[in-house]
């Protein structure tokens, strides 16, 4: 028994036709098995499709779009080349995903500096064939008893968090999302004991399963209505986001055992950044009593998930995951203060009630690439004059 199973939610489309499946709820790819089999049917699919006699741009299109598109046609070009090789260059795609990875080929990459795909392609299929197939016998044996058989400390914490995860967002409104994220959630606490669930852990999910979802369907995801997959779609989905998941958390699970030692560690270590970087508000900061604590806890926490869209965060994890998974304590160290001194002058202007109420609600609904790249670019900048300088932050 899986636990939260729901009756299907389909309604009766017996009155529509199409040659795909085409419903309110989102457009499923016809060849989302074929997917499931082998990823890299994304790219001989999309490269069917697409012009092999030279980059076309859209017709009237002005000369900087043209470039644009021809710059981006060119980009994923350099993807396709590394990832179908039969022995992946990691270095070589590490160094193409800091800029960004194109949306269509995320499901591929983003696994492949995981670790979680093998980089030999002869061993993909069968890996991932084996790593879904534990996931589901994860499930299956964990739920076997249904509730009864649960930690119930840890259910009844997740039953509280999974509803509030991404509130507004249709896709994390739908009951069969919820009960993915539920088995996803459940399933890694009681894997890792030391740790279990924690706050914060089901945000974390989300970017894997908007991706890997991506790959099935020709509609977004946000809007996507996951009760029409099919089962051994949303099996995949679930399986690739739990293992991907379980791979970002290993190299931060210090931020979730007892105490979150990790995060009280970079939350220090922010506030002194900080100091170095712009002591002008550092000092202000500290003369209106703000406390790093009161606001970065959560930056660190969620990694800034609550303070910019799905959207901007799958953009940033791109680079996260070209620098290694250390990165999302490490270098998220510096982009979180790179963030912070972007609001400098406001928040010098402001006292300790305005600057808490500003740090809580951030102007940054109208972010794209170009301003979370503009982000990962300063940030950059301070990592690399500060990362080695040991000596420069209090022990």
């Amino acid at each position: 028994m899986v636990i939260g199973e729901l009756e299907s939610e389909v309604d009766d489309r017996s009155g529509m036709h199409s040659a795909k499946p085409r419903y309110e709820q989102g457009v499923l790819r016809d060849d989302a098995q074929d997917i499931v089999n082998d990823p890299l049917h994304l790219v001989e699919r999309h490269s069917g499709s697409s012009s092999t006699s030279g980059v076309e741009s859209p017709p009237g299109s002005s000369e900087k779009l043209m470039r644009e598109h021809s710059i981006r046609t060119n980009r994923r070009r350099k993807f396709v080349e590394c990832i179908t090789r039969d022995d992946v260059d990691i270095a070589q795609l590490r160094k193409l995903a800091w800029n960004g990875v194109p949306h269509e080929l995320r499901p591929l990459v983003w696994p492949l500096l995981l670790g979680y795909l093998p980089l030999p392609k002869p061993t993909r299929t069968s890996t991932l064939a084996r790593k879904r197939r534990e996931y589901a016998s994860l499930v299956e044996t964990t739920f076997a008893r249904g509730r009864e058989g649960l930690d119930q400390q840890i259910w009844h914490q997740i039953e509280i968090d999974v509803p509030r995860t991404r509130p507004g967002v249709r896709l994390w409104m739908q009951g069969s999302t919820q009960r993915s994220l539920e088995r996803i959630l459940y399933v890694w606490a009681i894997r890792h004991p030391a740790s279990g669930y924690v706050q914060g852990i089901n945000d974390l999910a989300t970017p894997f399963f908007q991706v890997f979802l991506g790959a099935y369907i020709d509609s977004d995801p946000e809007e996507f209505d996951t009760a029409i997959l099919p089962d051994s779609v949303r099996m995949a989905v679930e399986a690739d986001t739990f293992w991907c998941l379980s791979r970002l958390l290993d190299g931060i699970q210090d931020n979730y055992i007892a105490g979150q030692p990790g995060i009280h560690r970079s939350v220090k270590r922010m506030a002194e950044l900080v100091a170095r970087i712009d002591a002008p508000l550092a000092a202000h900061l500290d003369a209106e009593n703000v406390e790093f604590m009161q606001f970065a806890f959560r930056w660190m926490n969620c990694l800034l998930m609550r303070e910019i869209s799905v959207q901007n965060t799958i953009r940033m994890w791109d680079t996260y995951l070209a620098e290694g998974t250390d990165a999302f304590s490490q270098f998220h160290l510096y982009v979180c203060s790179a963030f912070l001194v972007q609001w400098s002058k406001k928040l010098q202007d402001m006292d300790f009630q305005g600057i808490i109420m500003f740090l809580q609600s951030l102007p940054t609904q109208g972010w794209g690439d170009h301003e979370i790249e503009m982000l990962l670019s300063e940030a950059f900048v301070h990592y690399s004059t500060w990362h080695n300088a040991q000596s420069h932050f209090g022990k």
